[in-house]
């Protein structure tokens, strides 16, 4: 799994690298200082999982985000390298497509776990620090009186929705609900697609910004 690591702070890039290198499956391909150097080295090494500092002076990981998914035909998962977990600039980095963050201060073995996870496609929920961005974004966002694509979920598929906005996986799912976690992949399927959502993170902001899930 190809990494690229962005952070303005040499020492962060440098133990980033240093975790990353020491994993048979994960290396790190590049290294940027900034979001604006980020993007075109992300286009040239095509790598699976960006590291993306939110914070950062210029082009900051939001922006680079933003454009990464709008200018790459088949973007990297974005994984938010953040220090403090209830900072907006994260949410705002989800809702731009970073398929989840993490700490500064987490430990080796949960960057690395993190980092396979975005990988192979799933998405890095902490439910109860998304739900508290959420309540703290609510003033600023006016929910969808008509609930927006989230309208369009049959009812089973909104159940669905909630129990992903807890954090639940699909097995999880599957044995709340009592049916097949392979039904329940299906429902997640129909679920980010009638969304357009890029995957879970995705879903459940669109969930919260409709006013279908409540963040209190």
């Amino acid at each position: 799994m190809r990494v690229l690591v962005v952070d303005d702070e040499r020492l962060v890039r440098t133990g980033l690298r240093v975790v990353i290198d020491a994993e048979p499956d994960l290396t790190v391909v590049g290294e940027a200082a900034s979001g604006a150097e980020a993007v075109p080295l992300a286009r040239e090494l095509r790598p699976d999982v960006v590291l993306m500092d939110v914070r950062m002076p210029g082009t900051d990981g939001i922006r680079a985000t933003e454009e990464l998914m709008a200018t790459m035909d088949e973007p990297p998962k974005v994984l938010v390298v953040t220090t403090f977990e209830h900072d907006d600039h994260v949410y705002d980095a989800l809702r731009a497509g970073a398929a989840g963050f993490l700490l500064k201060r987490a430990r080796a073995e949960e960057m690395v776990q993190a980092v396979r996870l975005v990988a192979r496609g799933d998405s890095l929920l902490f439910p109860a620090a998304l739900r508290e961005l959420a309540r703290r974004q609510a003033p600023a966002r006016r929910p969808d009186p008509g609930l927006g694509p989230v309208g369009r979920l049959t009812g089973r598929e909104g159940e669905v929705l909630r129990l992903m906005a807890a954090g639940l996986s699909n097995a999880e799912i599957a044995g709340r609900l009592a049916v097949s976690p392979e039904t329940v992949k299906t429902h997640v399927g129909a679920v980010l697609a009638k969304l357009g959502a890029r995957d879970r993170t995705q879903a459940v902001i669109v969930a919260y910004e409709s006013g279908f899930v409540l963040p209190g």
